[in-house]
């Protein structure tokens, strides 16, 4: 019987067999820079001057919100201007991404298919509003595998307040439990209960022996995924005791790179950290990374107030994020992506609030094998829905898989007698915005 690295070795290179793409690989690391919340469009990067001519009117089609209590169309409470050659429109509370306009792909016409946090949260991270499938980095990581076995494949970082949904947002399903998420921290250590504990001896020798105790039991009672995983996550929390605190130790970066990402600022240091951790993390090979900003976008009192917060908390950190990569020679080989579950409704709620609207709203790609400066698909005069080139969660996967080496048709998992993919076929990769 195959020893536990064969048995890794072999179910990432048959999946890596029946999931590769025509055209050779363009990214080899993604960090995905998740606003849970749902950012507006129309309040960062895709104004509508129908809104402003509009304000506090009803408009002539009937607007259905999810909470069922839909005020008059709301101009923005920000002010817009256009950067770069490509003539992206930013607000003005974001400065610093706006001097990366011309390295962005802005998607415009993105849809789902659940007005409600969780379930769009699932589509977006699973292809599925429903719990219990596998993530998107799960996916990856059991087709691609990952560069360093020191560390996990497939890292994230949670929203400190907790995302609804839960840790199945970042779950691996039912694929084997070595492709789940590892979640990171900031501050203090990197993973909890991490540490050699002070009165064991000869480590290596122990888990040695308890992997030993682990294989016999496995050929007496057959192949047990559980097992497995567990036997895969002590052997590499042993290996990450010294790799793990390594490459969570910002103190090693200059004092000109913790700036450049915030770090020196108490509004942006905790999400300017995980940006910092996020490169140095692809940087040693690391797959997958999964960012999510900490507290919501979801403004249904004061979009004023708690999008600008957002903006203040994450604007700088990205900005670093963007720049290092590319003067580290990162950015070629990483697929950055921003975006929520959904985007947020012209009309107002509360006054000043807008409800989640998962009928049109806004996502941006930046690296590896991105047309740089391009936008793509319109929604309505209004930001309503999707009007011009609609685009599905199941294209954004198919488009990210695509850029992985990885064909989204292809790339299958067998469960319960049928085989599974992240996407279905009607996703199709969003060619205007490769290179």
């Amino acid at each position: 019987m195959m020893d536990r690295r064969q048995f890794l070795h072999t179910l990432a290179s048959s999946a890596l067999t029946a999931g590769r793409a025509a055209a050779a690989p363009s990214a080899r690391s993604v960090i995905w820079l998740f606003m849970e919340g749902g950012p507006s469009a129309v309040d960062t990067f895709d104004p509508k001057p129908e809104l402003k001519k509009h304000h506090g009117k009803r408009p002539k089609e009937a607007i259905e919100t999810f909470f069922g209590r839909p005020g008059p169309l709301m101009q923005s409470p920000f002010s817009f201007q256009q950067h770069g050659g490509s003539g992206l429109w930013v607000c003005d509370r974001m400065p610093a991404i706006a001097r990366h306009a011309d390295e962005l792909a802005v998607i415009k016409s993105c849809f789902a298919e659940s007005p409600n946090h969780s379930p769009a949260m699932y589509q977006m991270n699973t292809g599925m509003t429903r719990a219990g499938f596998p993530s998107v980095g799960s996916w990856v990581t059991y087709g691609l595998g990952t560069d360093n076995k020191s560390l996990p494949g497939f890292v994230v970082f949670p929203n400190e307040a907790g995302s609804k949904g839960g840790p199945q947002n970042w779950g691996h399903g039912f694929l084997p439990g070595t492709f789940q998420a590892t979640p990171f921290r900031t501050g203090g250590a990197p993973i909890l209960n991490l540490s050699r504990p002070s009165d064991v001896g000869d480590q290596r020798a122990l888990l040695d022996y308890a992997q030993s105790l682990n294989r016999d039991h496995r050929r007496r009672h057959g192949d047990e995924p559980d097992l497995e995983a567990r036997m895969h996550s002590h052997e590499l929390a042993y290996r990450m005791q010294s790799e793990g605190r390594k490459v969570a130790d910002l103190t090693r970066e200059t004092d000109e790179t913790r700036r450049l990402y915030g770090i020196d600022r108490d509004v942006t240091r905790p999400f300017g950290s995980k940006c910092l951790m996020a490169r140095r993390l692809v940087e040693s090979g690391v797959r997958f990374v999964q960012l999510y900003s900490d507290g919501e976008w979801d403004s249904h009192g004061n979009l004023a107030q708690q999008h600008g917060q957002r903006c203040d908390e994450t604007d700088v950190p990205i900005a670093g994020l963007l720049t290092d990569l590319k003067r580290c020679g990162l950015l070629d080989s990483t697929l950055v992506i921003w975006g929520g579950e959904f985007g947020r409704m012209p009309v107002s709620e509360q006054g000043q609030g807008r409800d989640h609207n998962p009928h049109g709203f806004l996502v941006w790609m930046a690296g590896a094998g991105i047309k740089a400066g391009v936008s793509h698909g319109e929604t309505d005069e209004l930001g309503y829905r999707a009007a011009v080139n609609p685009v599905s969660v199941n294209d954004l996967h198919a488009t990210m898989l695509h850029l992985l080496g990885l064909d989204h048709r292809k790339l299958t998992y067998l469960h319960n007698g049928r085989r599974f993919r992240l996407t279905d076929v009607a996703g199709e990769v969003i060619r205007p915005v490769l290179s």
